[in-house]
């Protein structure tokens, strides 16, 4: 069957399962949005605001669900307003395939009108990716893509495409995907038998869940292997809600802003045993000080993680779902009890508190929580209130906490709201943000409204950047330079203007009043939550010291 590029392209898309492409239209890729309006009924194209909450959006639906994110953008400065959202999918392994246009191929490398390398400006940030000079290697092109984004360690690809190659024919042939196996002939009998060796002979071991144990999807296979170890258990940002947060053997997120019951456990363990992580030095702190009475145990799909930001003392490399399949095969029940009641005790004497008086970040989050019964998929912006966020909310499944991680991109948060609402019609999402990440893409609003999407925008406003301002606090002796968002911008009257409904909270009752007529609206709801400037996110880690030190605001005023 003869197809133009254009065709192609929809008809791969469809080979794939695609059925929500997220983009924003140009001259590049009209061809490619001609046909995608033919096949409406089929693939669902959601029109954002900016090319930037198209990636966005494109990662949310793809954190939520598992699935490739799909995104579109035209050539120049539409394919690089995608480079922010490629990047932050690419820190944190979220596999995504966005497919932008070029100019002709005549035309490239001559400086030609919305013209630019966008395959070589975007070579760091993805897993691989392409231009397709040649229509009759386009398809397998982008089924290449769409295996690489899934395949191993998940991550972006990038296809561009020149118009020419969109308006060419060449004969089409539909091709069934082919499973993508989980990454299993790395994992060695002998590593299996060290890790088991390891976690016999421990006496106070704990487990450090990571992003990997989301994205391999091993929930069960965690809860059983935490059960058999018993031992108690700690997270990332990137991997909250893999093992349940309501269990008692959860002491919470680890380092700069985690607990301190988790600090003080890994810094006082003898085996750590990572599931999925990467080490970043947001959970390090002082890497030479980190966990150091331990023998460290690390379980990843990606060889390139082990050794990297901390030396471990034996690993497994595989898909993580099929590591711990075999462990719990061969592992006996340990016991820990002197351990684990000491872990309960640190639990209870450091619980997360804050003032119960006024509206504030971690009361918004805990309400939020309560009238949600935790089942909702909360997104996050970056800041303050994506800790309050992590630290406040219980989340007991995976997928239902999206945030930047790695990149720690403001802006994020909306756009993925807006993805992860689409892909999950029966849920409520909500997006937490701060004031200063909401001005960075608030445009998007208008997108949930033209989609009637009933996501939940909720405004943590405190009128500041506020963690640059509680690191000036701490460290800069409280100048506060360019931090101050005091300049009388109506966030209400925004919403309305974009056609959402707006409320204003500046006390707890009128939160809780906004908050239960949001979750009973349709329709997209933006609620201002007023708060101090001055509050904080605690406990925290000072830069370069060891996550042991972790202090609180009442530990600074008995200094």
């Amino acid at each position: 069957m003869q197809l133009t590029g254009a065709q192609i392209v929809i008809e791969c898309l469809k080979e794939q399962g695609v059925d929500t492409v997220f983009g924003y239209p140009g001259g590049a890729i009209l061809n490619v949005n001609d046909e995608l309006y033919k096949h409406k009924g089929e693939i669902r194209h959601v029109l954002t605001s900016h090319e930037q909450g198209a990636s966005h959006a494109a990662d949310g639906y793809a954190r939520s669900t598992g699935k490739v994110g799909v995104c579109f953008a035209t050539s120049g400065p539409g394919a690089t307003n995608l480079v922010t959202g490629i990047a932050t999918a690419y820190m944190d392994s979220v596999p995504m395939v966005a497919i932008t246009c070029n100019v002709t191929v005549p035309l490239l490398g001559k400086d030609s009108f919305q013209e630019i390398d966008i395959a070589g400006i975007t070579t760091p940030i993805t897993k691989h990716n392409f231009i397709v000079k040649d229509i009759n290697k386009l398809a397998d092109t982008i089924r290449r893509a769409f295996k690489i984004a899934m395949k191993g360690r998940p991550g972006p690809v990038l296809v561009d495409i020149p118009k020419d190659v969109t308006a060419a024919k060449t004969e089409y042939t539909f091709k069934k995907p082919e499973p993508i196996p989980a990454v299993t002939d790395t994992i060695r009998e002998e590593d299996i038998n060290t890790a088991l060796d390891m976690i016999k002979s421990a006496k106070k071991p704990y487990i450090f869940v990571g992003g990997g144990a989301v994205i391999s999807g091993a929930s069960v296979e965690l809860a059983e292997f935490v059960q058999k170890v018993d031992a108690p258990v700690c997270d990332t940002l990137m991997g909250k809600g893999a093992f349940d947060g309501t269990k008692e053997l959860y002491t919470g997120m680890l380092g700069m802003h985690g607990t301190k019951a988790s600090n003080l456990g890994v810094s006082d363990c003898d085996l750590l045993i990572a599931l999925g992580v990467r080490f970043s030095d947001r959970v390090l702190g002082n890497a030479k000080k980190f966990a150091n009475q331990a023998k460290i145990l690390q379980f990843d799909v990606d060889a390139a993680e082990i050794n990297k930001n901390i030396q471990v003392d034996a690993c497994v490399i595989g898909d993580l779902k099929e590591i711990l399949k075999k462990i719990n095969g061969k592992l006996e029940q340990q016991k820990h009890e002197a351990w684990i009641s000491h872990m309960m005790e640190l639990k209870e004497k450091y619980p997360m508190t804050y003032p119960k008086e006024g509206l504030s970040g971690p009361f918004v989050i805990e309400e939020v929580y309560r009238v949600t019964k935790g089942d909702a998929v909360i997104v996050t912006e970056v800041g303050q209130h994506q800790m309050w966020a992590a630290q406040y909310y219980q989340y007991a499944k995976p997928r239902t906490y999206l945030s930047s991680g790695g990149l720690g991109t403001m802006g994020y948060g909306l756009g993925a709201a807006i993805g992860a609402q689409i892909a999950n019609p029966d849920k409520q999402v909500i997006n937490i943000a701060g004031d200063g990440c909401f001005r960075m893409n608030m445009n998007e609003i208008a997108t949930a409204v033209r989609e009637e999407l009933p996501l939940i925008e909720i405004v943590v406003n405190n009128h500041v950047l506020g963690m640059v301002r509680q690191w000036q606090d701490l460290f800069y002796e409280k100048r506060y330079s360019a931090t101050v968002l005091d300049d009388g911008v109506d966030f209400v009257k925004l919403a309305e203007a974009m056609g959402a409904t707006g409320y204003r909270a500046t006390t707890q009752e009128e939160f809780k009043k906004a908050l239960q007529l949001a979750l009973e609206s349709k329709t997209p709801v933006l609620i201002d939550c007023i708060i101090d400037c001055d509050d904080k996110v605690w406990p925290m880690v000072a830069p370069g010291a060891a996550i042991s030190s972790s202090f609180t605001g009442e530990d600074l005023e008995k200094e």
